[in-house]
């Protein structure tokens, strides 16, 4: 397909020249951008973060679903236990929940579940196209947004780039009919990250999913400048590095400084690594655990570490 003129314009020519900025120039006073503070863990106590695009703001810890919501939909044990995991990420003040095809009956729990849970008022869905051509991309889609409840679909993502330009442009001629809310793209692997930052500068995207976790901290370097430069949201997939964070830290105990920070878990402390990014709009770790979610979903709340707390964790990890 050819590239209209529309797709060529970049973010900051669509925004009217947005301000951004570096977000590795002020490390030592990344801003929270809002944190309303409060002792109870209510909703009202939730890190937000704006989608640049529009100003909407969501909590910063959602929910991913790759292999945890994978489950035989007709296994009511299992379909249970995930209905607790979703209960656990709701009464935390969750909001964003993030899917695919690829993922397999992903999509149709994640559905069945909010209709179970009456959750449709509070759920912000996102989920993806992963497929080849213009006609397959639309049935999948139009499949998703069946299986998931959805219409409008918040946030249509096309999966690691794949038939990126096909796709494009079928999602902005539905955001412009209202079919979904938001456009962007997706990976999963650093060595796509300059890939990821040529389309943030080409087309006037919402979102750009991508890994960053304390291991894997090549995002800070270029990807997520542009983002924040190009008023581009983000969704943080892999932040726990496929399971090596904790691998690293094994059985040793918390450190004393993270209570400065609200933080009780080490998956707390990886958590607020990454939303203390100026650029971070929401992490999505993905679990099959009510403790877990709940775990999650509380990193989202209370203090951000700092530049010293961040090279603190770094530490104890690459130790």
């Amino acid at each position: 397909m050819g590239t209209s003129k529309y797709w060529m314009l970049t973010r900051r020519q669509v925004l009217g020249g947005l301000a951004g900025g570096s977000a590795l120039a002020a490390l030592g006073s990344w801003p929270t951008r809002r944190v309303i503070a409060g002792a109870a863990p209510e909703p009202q106590d939730l890190i937000l973060r704006e989608i640049p695009s529009t100003g909407e703001e969501l909590p910063a810890a959602g929910m991913g679903t790759y292999r945890s919501f994978n489950i035989d939909p007709g296994d009511r044990g299992a379909l249970e236990r995930m209905q607790q995991v979703l209960r656990a990420f709701l009464d935390g003040g969750g909001r964003v929940i993030d899917s695919s095809p690829m993922y397999g009956q992903s999509e149709r729990v994640v559905g069945l579940l909010a209709d179970e849970e009456d959750a449709d008022a509070r759920l912000w869905m996102a989920t993806k196209v992963w497929t080849d051509g213009r006609e397959a991309g639309i049935d999948q889609m139009e499949a998703s947004m069946r299986l998931m409840r959805r219409n409008p679909m918040e946030l249509m993502q096309v999966h690691n780039l794949r038939d990126l330009e096909t796709h494009l442009e079928t999602l902005q001629a539905w955001k412009d009919e209202g079919r979904i809310r938001y456009l962007g793209i997706t990976h999963y692997q650093a060595a796509r990250h300059d890939d990821l930052i040529r389309l943030i500068e080409r087309y006037p995207l919402d979102f750009v999913q991508f890994n960053y976790n304390v291991l894997e901290r090549n995002a800070e370097q270029r990807l997520l400048p542009a983002c924040e430069e190009h008023g581009v949201a983000t969704l943080i997939n892999e932040p726990f590095g496929q399971g090596r964070l904790f691998r690293r830290v094994g059985d040793r105990p918390v450190p004393d400084w993270a209570g400065d920070i609200g933080a009780s878990s080490w998956a707390q402390l990886f958590l607020k690594f990454l939303i203390a990014h100026p650029a971070v709009t929401a992490v999505i770790p993905a679990t099959g655990n009510p403790d877990h979610a709940a775990d999650n979903v509380a990193a989202g709340k209370g203090p951000l570490p700092d530049r010293d707390l961040r090279q603190r964790l770094v530490n104890a990890v690459e130790d």
